[in-house]
This record gives C-alpha cells, sequence and structure tokens, in this order.
C-alpha cells in the first residue's frame, strides 16, 4: 500500500481546489469536510485504495451492492461491527468519489455490467452509509461521527462539489482550449 505524504504537494493542491470550490459554489466552509474530501482524492489516486474492500477470497470489491452485502454483521460475512464500520465508511467515500468525479461512469459501467449494484441507487447509498458510520459515536470513533454526519447530511451538495472540482481538472488539462473558450466569448 503506497500512502501519499502529508507534506506531498498534491494534498495541498486538492485541499486549495476542494476548499475553493466547496465554499464558493455549494458554501460548504467546513475545514474538516474539506480536508477529509481532499483527503480522499489524495488516496484514491492510488487504486490500491479505491478497491481496498475485499471479501473472504481476497477478491477486491468494486460493485456497490456486493460492498453492501459484505458490510452486513448480522445476515452478511461482515464478523462485527467494525467491520461494517469499515465497509460503510468505503461505500461512502467510493461513491462520493465515482459520482462527483466520474458520474458518467456510473451509468455506463452499470449498463456494461449485469451486477448487484444495478439494484442500488449510488447516492442513496453513499448517504445512507455515512449516515451509518456517524452512528457509531463512541470511544475511538467519538470524534470523527460528526464529521460522518455532515457528510450524509450534505452528500448531494458535496457530489456536485467535487463534478466542479472535476471541471476545473478537466481545463487544467486542456489550456489552450480554455483560452480559445476565453477569446470566443
Amino acid at each position: 500500500m503506497t500512502v501519499i505524504p502529508e507534506s506531498h504537494p498534491l494534498r495541498q493542491f486538492f485541499n486549495e481546489l476542494v476548499g475553493r470550490h466547496y465554499a464558493e459554489e455549494i458554501g460548504i466552509r467546513d475545514p474538516q469536510l474539506v480536508a477529509y474530501v481532499a483527503q480522499l482524492l489524495t488516496e484514491f489516486c492510488d487504486s490500491e485504495q479505491l478497491f481496498k474492500v475485499r471479501d473472504a477470497s481476497n477478491r477486491p470489491l468494486n460493485d456497490v451492492g456486493e460492498m453492501l452485502l459484505e458490510s452486513d454483521p448480522i445476515y452478511g460475512p461482515a464478523p462485527s461491527f467494525d467491520r461494517e464500520r469499515q465497509v460503510r465508511k468505503h461505500i461512502g467515500d467510493f461513491t462520493l468519489f465515482f459520482a462527483g468525479m466520474f458520474p458518467e461512469s456510473v451509468n455506463q459501467y452499470r449498463l456494461r455490467r449485469q451486477r448487484l449494484e444495478s439494484l442500488v441507487d449510488w447516492m442513496k447509498a453513499g448517504k445512507e452509509s455515512y449516515y451509518i458510520v456517524s452512528k457509531f459515536e463512541f470511544f475511538e470513533y467519538a470524534k470523527v461521527a460528526p464529521l460522518f454526519a455532515s457528510l450524509s447530511r450534505n452528500f448531494e451538495e458535496c457530489v456536485y462539489g467535487l463534478n466542479r472540482v472535476k471541471n476545473e481538472l478537466e481545463e487544467l488539462q486542456h489550456p489552450i482550449v480554455r483560452r480559445a473558450q476565453e477569446f470566443l466569448m
């Protein structure tokens, strides 16, 4: 597992980008939430982090429906409520990331592959997963529970803000096209 150091410029770049778009376009100025989303973008640059939830046979899960099943401590394979929290947190992160950064891929992916996730509303699954994580509000999870409650409450806005981040990243990749558009306006 590759961990991008705290001092890496990519972390600062994502923090500034997310902070600006969240503040200016959706009115979210919560530094803890902004830092969390920026950290999520940084971590998910490593595909191992994006697909870190694995089933009992160590197969990475990339299907939200399969992840939901994996998170069930009562009727599913999750051996503990800690495992439920871990998988639910990842579902929230995974759905926020894909719905915000690659919204077009969600439907294409679902149409291309008939899988469990075709039954799942990604936005609902992400919002609900963050809500469940926020209910783990005791012991070592007490300090971060309010953050996940905020992510659940503001899930749609966070997705929209990430979509704006994605659009700026696309513009940064193609500065000549952007300058041409500015010239024509």
